[in-house]
């Protein structure tokens, strides 16, 4: 549509500089005058009116898909924030209702993670009311704001008149024909002169909104040209703002994390001090058996576990481990202990020393035994 209507533009105006040139050269006496209206002045108007309209509509194209693209990341930005916050949540009650008897490190990191991750999620919320309050709604109230309508309207009726004018100046020429053609005839005459005065006052019409049109339209160009880069400009500030507060929570949660798993590979093994004492062995029919306070176990049944740190037995119903061996686990108690045999062995042992394993080599089981 503005190819056509560019070309439409340029087409009437090499007619009305033809027309102009003809009434020159073969116009005599009354009527002889210029009757186009498309001189030099009013051709560099209407050209400035056509680039200013093409560039506020596609500036207000630009806006709008701004807005667009924002009202998008919100959608988004707003299910992300209700995942995160899940997330936080989750990590807040395995943190606060869950205890292991080899430590509490991961306990504290899922509490810290979980602080960290609703923090995040609190400055995702208000970037996101920041993106809907200083760059959509602006933008918006601009896309549909009077200003440009009424800059647009102007132009528009500037084109109208100017289509008039071109016609009334064609009726003129018309006029001016048969006033030749008649010898003067005094009705041709008088109807000429109507058909000329309407045409100065089109043409005066024309120029008026042209000029009111055109400051109309540079008017709102300025405008948009100047507030889109102030809402770019918030927009990027309030995105550089998100993330530098989300890399400062992040750095803090790694430095928590990292602090907790060192400690882990200071003191990998859990605190034998902290422990209480394993259940006693007693004899029946020459054969140990071991007893757990309450009888009970974790109902994990047997299995083959390898040692992960060496554990040296404080009493003779503990069992010493090395790093590396091999032990059927029996039974494990509620309080962190472990029952089982090493290289025809028997004896308690920390749990947390051992580590579950489904797939071991035939020689490796041999050794257990």
């Amino acid at each position: 549509m503005d190819a056509i209507r560019k070309q439409a533009t340029k087409l009437r105006e090499q007619v009305a500089k033809q027309q102009q040139a003809v009434f020159k050269q073969f116009a005599g006496g009354l009527g002889g005058s210029d009757n186009s209206i498309a001189d030099e002045l009013e051709i560099h108007q209407h050209e400035k009116l056509e680039k200013l309209y093409i560039s506020t509509r596609a500036g207000k194209h630009f806006q709008r898909d701004i807005v667009r693209g924002v009202e998008g990341y919100i959608v988004t930005g707003s299910k992300q924030v209700e995942i995160g916050t899940k997330l936080s949540e989750d990590s807040r009650k395995y943190g606060a209702e869950n205890t292991c008897m080899t430590g509490s490190t991961l306990c504290k990191t899922a509490l810290s993670y979980s602080r960290a991750c609703a923090q995040m999620e609190k400055e995702r919320g208000n970037l996101l009311k920041a993106l809907g309050t200083q760059v959509a709604e602006p933008l918006r109230a601009m896309v549909v704001g009077a200003p440009l309508e009424d800059a647009r309207h102007l132009a528009q009726r500037y084109d109208r008149v100017r289509q008039e004018a071109e016609a009334q100046a064609i009726e003129v020429s018309r006029r001016q024909t048969k006033v030749r053609e008649s010898n003067g005839n005094p009705e041709n005459v008088s109807k000429l002169e109507t058909a000329e005065a309407k045409l100065n006052e089109l043409k005066s019409n024309m120029v008026t909104l042209g000029k009111e049109a055109a400051a109309a339209m540079a008017a709102v160009e300025a405008q948009q040209q100047r507030l889109t880069l102030q809402r770019l400009i918030a927009m990027v500030e309030a995105q550089r703002n998100y993330h530098q507060r989300v890399l400062q929570i992040l750095d803090a949660l790694e430095g928590e994390m990292l602090s907790e798993r060192q400690q882990i590979e200071v003191d990998p093994g859990p605190v034998r001090d902290k422990m209480p004492p394993p259940p006693p062995y007693d004899e029946v029919k020459g054969v140990f058996a071991s007893q757990l306070y309450d009888g009970s176990t974790d109902g994990m049944g047997y299995f083959l576990g390898e040692v992960v740190h060496s554990y040296q037995a404080e009493s003779d119903v503990e069992m010493t481990l090395s790093v590396g061996d091999y032990v059927v686990v029996r039974k494990v108690s509620n309080n962190g202990w472990a029952e089982g045999e090493c290289k025809g062995k028997a004896g308690w042992f920390p749990v947390g020393y051992v580590e579950r394993r489904e797939r071991v080599l035939a020689s490796k089981v041999a050794e257990v035994f």
